[in-house]
């Protein structure tokens, strides 16, 4: 498997939606899928580079993925092994927002912005968000805690406590009566407990305060 590539950046490429490279080393030439956003970063031709490789292995060919860190190509690693995300999926979320930006938005559960990236719908974000949310937290949020998504407003999401138990089901059930999916509930709850409001507040602030958040996204 090839992990890593240093050489010589002998041209650009794109096809359609496809951008990437041809890097020489050592006599060989290996082509490279990269992201939109890397690809305009790149350097002039016959500069060197070096890029950390995803290498997919199917029955109709090898394909190499570059990134420009390790931290990028786990992320996609993650994001592809999510069932119906394929490597155009995983390439268009990283080339429409930084890692850290990703990363954000998947535990934010922010859709709207998923969708963002082309090819992503509604369904697909949803899995995404459902699938990786408490997995990213976990393993990328402590290597981004100095860049955006500490600084934002996502770092008091995650923080914030919510209401258990008997209290969150009753939430849940009066938002879910009302015609918000349980996603949208969730980003709700998040969203108001950043705010400072305690989790054992009466149940009727924490349904007042819901339904201002859910009514302002809809704006």
């Amino acid at each position: 498997m090839i992990g890593w590539l240093e050489g010589r950046l002998a041209e650009t490429w794109h096809q359609a939606s496809r951008h990437g490279v041809l890097v020489i080393c050592q006599g060989v030439g290996y082509e490279v899928q990269l992201s939109q956003r890397h690809w305009r970063e790149l350097p002039p031709a016959g500069s060197a580079v070096a890029l950390h490789i995803h290498h997919s292995i199917r029955d109709d060919g090898w394909t190499l993925f570059g990134f420009s860190d390790r931290l990028e190509r786990d992320l996609f690693r993650e994001l592809v092994a999510v069932s119906g995300v394929g490597p155009q999926a995983g390439l268009a979320l990283l080339g429409a927002m930084v890692p850290a930006e990703l990363v954000q938005a998947v535990v934010e559960t922010d859709l709207r912005r998923l969708c963002q990236a082309p090819g992503v719908g509604r369904r697909t974000a949803e899995r995404l968000a459902v699938e990786l949310r408490q997995r990213l937290q976990e393993r990328f949020i402590p290597q981004l805690e100095d860049g955006p998504v500490a600084a934002g407003s996502g770092e008091g999401e995650l923080a914030a406590e919510l209401p258990s138990g008997t209290s969150r089901q009753e939430l849940n059930d009066t938002l879910e009566s009302l015609g918000y999916a349980s996603l949208e509930i969730d980003r709700a709850l998040r969203a108001v407990a950043a705010t400072g409001l305690a989790p054992e507040a009466p149940l009727e602030l924490w349904i007042r305060d819901c339904l201002r958040w859910l009514s302002r996204q809809a704006a």
